[in-house]
Formats: structure tokens, C-alpha cells, sequence
């Protein structure tokens, strides 16, 4: 059998949309959950054809706004994903959720249909940030849900955004200590960036709105890997932080370059040498799987050196670096194709990369210089 698969499912709505979110979320007063059933579970079929004889190890409902699916429809989703491939004894079965009550009152429900692991978009905990962030929770509500998935899943992340405009290093201390006391296996830290498209790209372009310069967040970021660290939760990749043995093996089949095939409104997916997209927009989406029998808008073959760019630029993100001999097995082409040697031993001696046989990897001194060095080490032509 071939090495296990990961399943994404992507659900599209949310309540509302984030100023900073250029994620593909979109807001709908009325949602046909009988028909969107049908539809996920037709897009699953559909790869599951052509990704047979393989175990799921990680299933992730990701959006949009996933705690508002119903919960049979997650279960739905979970059993199909069984009857076609087999789930893994131990398999992880995420679910992204918000901090607001109606979704937190749903908790039960999902554990039920087979959830055993929820990340929560809590963002900050404190009121002024929340509102800056556009987020519809208050830091109470924030906790609240903290407790509530604990006490129901095995496992519970949650995201937190820093270097937000006129934040102190010692006021993100204060709330990233306030996140670890929770004692949950898994944070997701993310500096704040600008995004296209946003509302906060608009608003910077007017220069109504300024983050913290390159100094700033390089001392946050310092902070936040003396801190999670010392809590026991050490960064593994370059915004997630876990306890040893509770990283995201999901997001892990995306670092390592792994197989995952994605389902639902513009979810993406790696099928063996393919590349697969489906369409976007939600009708879109629904129009393709009533005529097609799958949501697909795009797949292509990729090409070999394409396959050893996307495993470096991946890999690389973690901790533990990237595995060569995997690239050469995933790509089909020997590593001097896309590494360059010289690049690397010239950081190596800098202190920002190391190497050990077919291990490499970008040190904590190189981190925060990850896209300079990707340049320079990965061969594209």
C-alpha cells in the first residue's frame, strides 16, 4: 500500500468576513445543507477513483467556517472518507472553529461525529485587538471556547495574530503567556501580514494602517520562541509551535510533500504528479458537481523540477528541513537538479543552514531570513 493520504474539506462560509482574511470565505444569508452534503460527498468520490488503495491518516475541515457545518455533515463526510479509502487507527480529524457561542455549543455534536481535534481562530484575547481584527468574539467568549473544546476533544489548538500596529514586546509576552497556561499541545502563532486584496491592504496603501518594521517583529518573533519554548512547545515549523508529538500531522503531510487530496470550493490537492483546484465561488462549485460529478475547475501534470521546488519551499518551513532523498523519489531528478551546493555550504558556514547526510535544514538564526536563503538554495528554472 502506498503511504497514507490526506483529506481537506473545504467549507466556504463564514458569518462574516476578517479585514486581513484573503482565505476563500464568503458570506451567504441562505446555505442548502442537504445539497452541500451531496455535493462534498460527490467530490470526495471522485478522488477517491482516482487515489485508490490508500489509508487516510488526517482528515481537515478547514473554511470558511467549519463549526458551522452541521454536524452531520461532518460525519457524512467522515464515513465516506472511511467506506472509500479506510481511516487509520489513530487518524486526526480536525475541525477550524470560532470562539462564538452558537458554534461552541456545537462542540459535543462534532466530537460525536468523530472530530477529535479542533483549532480554534481565537486571534487575540484582548477587546481592542479583536475589534481591530474585525473579529466577532470577545476575549471571555475566547476562553470560554478554549475550555469547552478541552473538555470535549483530545486534542485543541488556537491561533493568536502578533505584530499587530503599536504592539509592545511586553504586551504580546503578556498575552502569549496567557495562551500557554491553557496547557493545549498546540499554538499556531502568526506575525500579521498584508494580504491583496484585503481590506487591510486598502487601508495601507492609504497609509492608514502600519505594522511593525522588520526590527520590531524580528524581536516579537524572538520572544515568541523564548516563550513557547521554555512552556514546552517549541516551534516545528516556521508559525506552529507543539508539544513533541502533538504537531499538526495534517499540515505535515503538506510540509513533508505528501499526497492530499482536497474537496469542497477552492480547495487544492496533490494527486500522486497532479495538481489539482476546484472552483472558488460557492454556485460555481455546485454548478460543476451537478454537471460533472465533481467540483473540479483545474488539474495538471506537474512537472519534475516543478515537484522539487514546491518540496523545498515546503519543507524547508520546518524545523526539521527537508528530507532530499524524498525530493529525489517525489521529483525523479537528482538533487544537484535543485539544490545548489554551494549555496548552501556558504550559509552553512554562516550559521543560517545545516546539513547531516540527506537532512537539510534552515537554522533558528536563518528563520527569519527563510525567503532570502529559499532563493538563493533552490534551483527554479
Amino acid at each position: 500500500m502506498a503511504e497514507p493520504l490526506a483529506l481537506y474539506v473545504h467549507w466556504p462560509f463564514c458569518v462574516s468576513k476578517c479585514p486581513y482574511c484573503d482565505f476563500n470565505s464568503h458570506v451567504r444569508e441562505n446555505v442548502d445543507q442537504a445539497g452541500w452534503r451531496a455535493a462534498l460527498l460527490a467530490d470526495l468520490q471522485h478522488e477517491a477513483a482516482l487515489l485508490p488503495v490508500r489509508r487516510v491518516s488526517s482528515i481537515f475541515f478547514g473554511g470558511g467556517t467549519p463549526s458551522l457545518m452541521p454536524p452531520e455533515t461532518v460525519a457524512a463526510v467522515i464515513a465516506a472518507a472511511d467506506d472509500a479509502w479506510g481511516l487509520a487507527d489513530d487518524c486526526e480529524i480536525t475541525l477550524e472553529a470560532n470562539p462564538n457561542s452558537v458554534e461552541v455549543a456545537n462542540f459535543a455534536a462534532l466530537a460525536s461525529a468523530g472530530v477529535n481535534r479542533v483549532s480554534i481562530g481565537v486571534q487575540s484575547f484582548d477587546a481592542e485587538a479583536l475589534g481591530f481584527l474585525g473579529r466577532a468574539h470577545s476575549g471571555d467568549e475566547a476562553r470560554r471556547a478554549i475550555a469547552a473544546a478541552q473538555a470535549h476533544f483530545a486534542r485543541v489548538s488556537f491561533d493568536l495574530i502578533y505584530a499587530r500596529p503599536g504592539q509592545s514586546p511586553g504586551a504580546w509576552e503578556a498575552e502569549l503567556a496567557e495562551a500557554l497556561a491553557f496547557g493545549t499541545g498546540h499554538l499556531s502563532l502568526y506575525q500579521l501580514t498584508i494580504e491583496p486584496g484585503t481590506r487591510f491592504a486598502t487601508l495601507a496603501a492609504k497609509g492608514a494602517l502600519t505594522i511593525p518594521d522588520g526590527d520590531a517583529a524580528a524581536d516579537l518573533f524572538d520572544a515568541t520562541q523564548a516563550l513557547t519554548r521554555a512552556a514546552g512547545l517549541p516551534r516545528y515549523e516556521v508559525s506552529n509551535h507543539a508539544r513533541p508529538g502533538e504537531e499538526s500531522r495534517h499540515n505535515l503531510t503538506y510540509w513533508r510533500y505528501g499526497d492530499y487530496a482536497g474537496i469542497g470550493p477552492g480547495a487544492h490537492g496533490r494527486r500522486l504528479t497532479q495538481a489539482t483546484e476546484r472552483h472558488k465561488k460557492p454556485e460555481n462549485f455546485l454548478s460543476a458537481v451537478v454537471r460533472n460529478g465533481q467540483g473540479l475547475r483545474h488539474e495538471a501534470d506537474l512537472p519534475p523540477q516543478e515537484r522539487a521546488t514546491e518540496a523545498m519551499l515546503m519543507g524547508l518551513r520546518l524545523t526539521e528541513g527537508v528530507d532530499l532523498s524524498r525530493v529525489e523519489a517525489r521529483s525523479g531528478l537528482a538533487r544537484e537538479d535543485f539544490v545548489d551546493a554551494g549555496a548552501v555550504a556558504r550559509l552553512a558556514v554562516q550559521g543560517l543552514m545545516v546539513q547531516e547526510r540527506d537532512r537539510l535544514a534552515v537554522t533558528d538564526a536563518g528563520i527569519l531570513l527563510l525567503d532570502s536563503i529559499l532563493s538563493e538554495v533552490v534551483k527554479t528554472y
